[in-house]
């Protein structure tokens, strides 16, 4: 089977990555503009066994096309996208360019070269500012209202590839719609914790992250918007998920999808820490006490974001392994350890 595989070289692209390399023995061909990806992370994953890796930028249509075709590509597992909220505010059209058309194009490339399954990263952003959330957390059936053009720019996409399988009755699609990715490669070495990979893009703007860098010294404090919402500790509560359980939940979608229908997945772990909650647990697995400035709410955060994940668990058997939020804390900072 061959796989091609859009934005390999970026953070969850990589970890997906090094679980085909891994688990499997597709064919692998990644792509990649290298903007936010990294080419030592490719030649770390080529350690593992050897792939197909091309410095392509999805707005180069026909290179795209030619490599869809040339390799006679089974299967899609698309990442490339912009994925700052913040940045999206100030230069929508850069979100729209290269989330939405450029998704647009891909997908119409992949139909026209028999392509049947498109795996697509998608984000809990298309939830909007969610409210009157249920007590087990926001399901899938939960009303989308994006209120950036990152998370509309996503919905966008979804509602293409959605709109495009109803009418090509052999493309079928597995749409995940992340909650908070974090930590690092689960890889230990002379009985350490040892990451391979992880997140290497320094504009990153997750919790986790920032207090890893925090942790490493590369931050002199931690801003923490408010602490005085509706939670235990007045800090607003999110769910984390290990980036190694995503991504082994993107393998599983191939086979998912050789006996099923196409369909959407939130993908968390339906658990939801608080602000404080992380940087603890960061203090501890780092020994190092970093400071911390409350600082104003940002307008349109809610206090409480957790993923309703029973579908993932029942219709996909995923079972996720690394739900332990002192793992992934610790993966991130000994990974943030091994970058300069």
């Amino acid at each position: 089977m061959k796989v091609l595989i859009t934005g390999g070289a970026g953070y969850i692209g990589s970890h997906t990555v090094k679980k085909l390399l891994e688990k499997t023995k597709y064919d692998l061909i990644v792509i990649d503009n290298l903007s936010t990806g990294s080419l030592k992370t490719i030649n770390t994953l080529k350690n593992i066994r050897d792939f197909e890796f091309l410095e392509v930028d999805l707005k180069e249509v026909d290179k795209v096309a030619d490599i869809i075709k040339n390799y006679n590509i089974d299967v899609i597992i698309h990442f490339a996208a912009s994925i700052i909220v913040s940045e999206s505010i100030v230069d929508p059209l850069k979100y729209y360019m290269n989330n939405t058309i450029n998704t647009t194009y891909l997908i119409d490339i992949a139909i026209s070269n028999g392509v049947k399954k498109f795996i697509f990263s998608s984000t809990a952003a298309v939830y909007g500012e969610p409210s009157n959330i249920p007590t087990k957390g926001i399901d899938e059936n939960y009303e989308t209202s994006p209120i950036n053009p990152y998370g509309m720019s996503k919905l966008m996409s979804e509602r293409i590839l959605k709109d495009s399988a109803k009418s090509s009755s052999n493309f079928k699609y597995v749409i995940f719609r992340y909650f908070n990715v974090a930590g690092a490669d689960i890889f230990y070495e002379n009985g350490e914790l040892s990451p391979r990979i992880g997140q290497s893009f320094p504009q990153a703007t997750s919790l986790i992250k920032i207090a890893s860098e925090c942790a490493s010294k590369k931050r002199d404090k931690l801003y923490l918007y408010g602490d005085t919402y509706d939670t235990f500790d007045g800090t607003c509560i999110r769910d984390y998920i290990h980036v190694d359980d995503l991504s082994e939940a993107h393998v599983q979608a191939i086979g998912f999808l050789n006996h099923n229908d196409s369909e959407i997945f939130n993908i968390g772990y339906s658990k939801g820490y608080s602000v404080n909650e992380v940087c603890k647990i960061m203090k501890k697995v780092s020994n190092f006490d970093f400071k911390i400035d409350i600082v104003e709410k940002r307008e349109g955060d809610p206090s409480h974001v957790i993923a309703n994940n029973k579908k993932i668990l029942e219709k996909m058997n995923w079972q996720p392994k690394y739900d332990n939020l002192e793992l992934i804390c610790e993966s991130s900072y000994r990974w943030e350890q091994t970058l300069k």
